[in-house]
């Protein structure tokens, strides 16, 4: 059974979320909401990708973009379909995305106690950024 790629929909946000909160590395917050989800798809039309091998969710990634950066949220891929090049293969998908909607450049938040993060980010021509630090302010 071959994967099938195909853009993120409303549908597909129980079991990526599913998928996200299983996936070492990676952090859900109160953002993460259904409600939010959905509504971050909607300002994002068309850039965000899934991976569906038979009725399986087997790799999702969110992205969007603020006008002029885009941002990949969430890249995750089932523990059995890792090492099959579907994670570059979503990667791709929204950065081609991205590049439609006219974004030249994109970020990736890895968190540090992430190691397989950060080995697949770089192995696929990511930067680390170390001259920047970022700050967050709950609302």
């Amino acid at each position: 059974m071959t994967v099938e790629f195909r853009k993120f929909e409303v549908g597909d946000l129980a079991a990526a979320l599913d998928l996200w909160s299983q996936s070492e590395g990676l952090e859900l917050g109160a953002s993460d909401s259904p409600e939010r989800l959905e509504a971050f798809l909607a300002r994002n039309p068309g850039l965000s990708w899934v991976a569906v091998r038979g009725a399986r969710l087997a790799g999702a990634a969110l992205c969007g973009h603020d006008g002029r950066r885009g941002y990949i949220h969430h890249l995750a891929v089932a523990p059995s379909e890792r090492r099959s090049g579907i994670g570059r293969a979503l990667v791709e998908r929204c950065l081609s995305a991205l590049r439609g909607a006219g974004i030249v450049k994109c970020h990736i938040f890895v968190f540090r106690a992430n190691p397989f993060g950060e080995l697949f980010w770089s192995s696929t021509g990511w930067q680390r950024r170390d001259d920047v630090d970022m700050f967050s302010h709950f609302l």
